[in-house]
């Protein structure tokens, strides 16, 4: 009876190919996942930039109005603190004389 069967050797050669074969898809599978994930990142990251580098709507520009009015805030409560002083100095001289 002649033995058909395959030498070990053959045998180990094809469950190799197919082990790196398995490797190789679950490889590209993996990589197309990181690729994708980049891309959407990459995206995320504009969006950001944009929100706050944008001149006119960004963050920075945001904060810029809020630090302005901050300044007439206080300009406007040294007026308001200013004229009171004035007003309580002028009613004490006119009651000392």
């Amino acid at each position: 009876m002649p033995d058909n069967s395959p030498a070990p050797s053959e045998v180990k050669v094809y469950e190799l190919c197919t082990r790196i074969t398995s490797l190789e898809e679950k490889l590209l599978s993996a990589i197309e996942i990181i690729n994708n994930s980049q891309t959407t990142m990459s995206a995320d990251v504009s969006k950001i930039k944009e929100a706050v580098y944008n001149p006119d709507k960004g963050l920075y520009a945001r904060l810029r109005l809020v630090e302005e009015e901050k300044k007439r805030s206080d300009k406007i409560t040294w007026l308001i603190l200013s004229v009171m002083v004035g007003t309580v100095g002028a009613y004490v001289i006119s009651l000392l004389q």
